[in-house]
């Protein structure tokens, strides 16, 4: 999976080499298709064989060496007891010929499996809590479907994916729902997650948490730049309560930590598919109930099929 979808050291190899040639003989370019029929001559030691393998006319064949040997100002082919053989300058630019032409072909077939889908990066951003626990699941089917596929992943906030998408630096963007129109972006609703209060086991809580119970407890919260935090403050202002949380952080897991160490209560979303979690916390659902939404993102208009395959996949884990 962590293939490059492009092998761009193969097309920085035939920009060097073809430097090397403007430099070393004085050449304004060289003609891959004029290379290709060196290499056939040689390899055929026939005019006539090359003309025939490459299909085409013996003086376009003739016409191509003539061309080269004019750029070099060398001859490269030889003709001896019926056979055609490379002089010395004829087999230095032939070595390099082969690594050009080969390279070449790599170039091209690794571009055709990217625009095939079957290889290629995708640029993905998203937040701790997505990353965490919702990616790796997507990441192992990629993985066995599309392992070819490299899906390079950045930890933003939904405005930061957003505007990473708008500039082109991204693919695709997984974003806290609502979100305003945005032009030239798509933003399809993705996931509907009940919010819980997690809670040290140690408390006593109630079957269904309220937030005049919370309010009055140490908590630990999402810090305001993010979309579960403004949601926590609206769920408590429509009790009447404004509370000041102990700590703000923007990482789930760390929450997690302090809500099992006892240090306060927290409101996080929880993912049906999520792994139990640890005995020294327990969930709790909110009344009234509190949901976080996810929305996914992309560019409108042609999407590569590289970045399709993600977007499918992703789409199997849709809870709407």
């Amino acid at each position: 999976m962590l293939m490059q979808g492009i092998r761009y050291e193969k097309l920085n190899f035939l920009t060097s080499s073809f430097s090397f040639f403007q430099s070393g003989i004085g050449m304004r370019e060289i003609s891959l298709d004029r290379l290709r029929t060196l290499v056939t001559i040689v390899d055929h030691r026939s005019f006539a064989d090359a003309a025939r393998v490459l299909h085409l006319s013996a003086p376009t064949v003739s016409l191509h060496i003539q061309e080269l040997e004019e750029r070099i100002g060398a001859p490269l082919l030889s003709r001896k007891r019926g056979h055609v053989h490379p002089t010395a300058i004829g087999e230095t630019l032939l070595k390099k010929a082969r690594h050009l032409l080969a390279d070449a072909g790599q170039a091209l077939d690794d571009v055709r499996r990217q625009v095939q889908g079957l290889e290629g990066r995708v640029r993905l951003g998203a937040s701790t809590g997505a990353i965490a626990n919702l990616l790796p699941r997507a990441l192992e089917a990629l993985g066995r479907q599309h392992p070819a596929i490299d899906v390079q992943i950045t930890v933003l906030t939904s405005q930061g994916t957003l505007g990473r998408l708008a500039e082109g630096s991204l693919d695709i963007g997984l974003v806290a729902l609502p979100q305003p129109t945005m032009t030239g972006l798509l933003i399809k609703p993705w996931r509907r997650d009940p919010v819980m209060a997690f809670i040290p086991a140690q408390w006593k809580c109630p079957a269904r948490v309220t937030a005049s119970w919370l309010a009055a407890k140490p908590l630990v919260l999402n810090d305001s730049t993010t979309r579960l935090s403004q949601l926590s403050t609206e769920w408590f202002a429509a009790a009447g309560h404004h509370p000041a949380p102990r700590i703000q952080l923007n990482y789930n897991d760390a929450i997690r930590s302090l809500v099992a160490a006892g240090y306060g209560a927290a409101l996080l979303p929880h993912e049906a598919a999520t792994p139990s979690h640890d005995p020294r916390i327990v969930m709790r659902p909110l009344r009234p109930a509190l949901w976080r939404r996810l929305g996914i993102a992309h560019r409108a208009g042609r999407v590569e099929s590289s970045t399709q395959h993600v977007l499918d996949i992703l789409w199997d884990l849709r809870v709407v």
